[in-house]
């Protein structure tokens, strides 16, 4: 069983699977940027109806929820139930990675561009070193972490360049901002809670409990699904299961490897949705030419840089 289990360990930690599967979970949120968009059109959720999008995405959580849950059964061939000690750590994951991450990004992206958006999100992975490194001391600072993150982050800046602006205000970048740092302290508390319990389990329940709190949320402001077709439902049941595959699959990367290691691939998301909005959406002008391709190169030498360094 221990040698099983350090196996297991070991091929997790190696660099191509990091890699792999870290690029995967960043490929499936890339994916949803255009998909939210498609999904609005298909339910026919207005732009500015902010209650109407906090209730899609509680169904969104909800089903995530279910779905991780019964993903992580399989393996286990039973279904997966917390035990009363992990009522706790849900509650906390449930609150920074569904319920104040995405209230206050969806707040703040009605009163901000996408463009700054998809910038100050990728601030998170700084914010996620800084505070496992000097808050809870899972990893040491280095500069070449530091520079790895200032490199990646010049690539995500690159590529959302045209269009921005100074411009700030409170409920627009400030909540985004607030936003993201409730994402980064989600990925720090997922890998402290993870080495005592199952990170599947830890997911999907937060998810549930996340996403029936922003159903209610969206219900009581006035929310509402007026239209509902078999696309429609196609297009949730995709971005649930992505959000199950791709939270569940971080969880258990960050589990056994550092979360600067696993946390700095969080700049390939904005690359993966401008290029994947290209393509579903039609936006082919920022996906296109040398800016593009400059941007790639620069976000993966910085994730190179992080992940190039002596193993902790």
């Amino acid at each position: 069983m221990l040698n099983n289990m350090r196996k297991r360990e070991e091929w997790l930690q190696k660099t191509w699977v990091v890699w792999a599967g870290a690029l995967l979970c960043c490929a499936l949120w890339g994916s949803a940027f255009p998909c939210i968009k498609i999904g609005y059109k298909l339910f026919e959720i207005e732009a500015s109806d902010t209650a109407g999008q906090i209730l899609f995405a509680g169904c969104r959580f909800t089903l995530a929820g279910i779905f991780s849950i019964l993903l992580g059964s399989i393996p286990e061939k039973k279904i997966l139930r917390p035990t009363k000690d992990a009522a706790g750590p849900i509650l906390v994951l449930s609150m920074l990675q569904t319920v104040i991450q995405y209230l206050f990004f969806y707040i703040g992206l009605a009163h901000t561009s996408g463009v700054k958006a998809s910038i100050i999100e990728a601030v998170n992975v700084f914010v996620a070193i800084l505070i496992a490194s000097i808050l809870f001391r899972q990893e040491k600072l280095t500069i070449r972490k530091l520079a790895g993150c200032a490199i990646g982050f010049a690539g995500v800046v690159l590529i959302n360049l045209s269009g921005l602006n100074l411009e700030m205000s409170f409920l627009g970048e400030g909540f985004i901002l607030l936003s993201t740092v409730a994402y980064a302290f989600s990925s720090v508390f997922l890998k402290r809670f993870s080495v005592k319990y199952n990170p599947v389990m830890l997911s999907g329940y937060q998810f549930v409990i996340g996403g029936i709190f922003m159903i209610a949320a969206g219900i009581l402001t006035g929310g509402e699904i007026r239209t509902i077709s078999l696309q429609g439902a196609g297009m949730l049941l995709y971005l649930a299961m992505l959000s199950a595959v791709a939270y569940s699959l971080w969880g258990i990367l960050l589990k056994y490897n550092p979360v600067s290691k696993v946390t700095v691939f969080g700049f390939m998301n904005p690359v993966f949705g401008v290029i994947l909005s290209a393509l579903l959406l039609g936006e082919r002008e920022q996906a296109a030419g040398w800016v593009s391709v400059i941007s790639l190169v620069l976000v993966c030498v910085g994730i190179y840089v992080v992940n190039s360094g002596k193993r902790e």
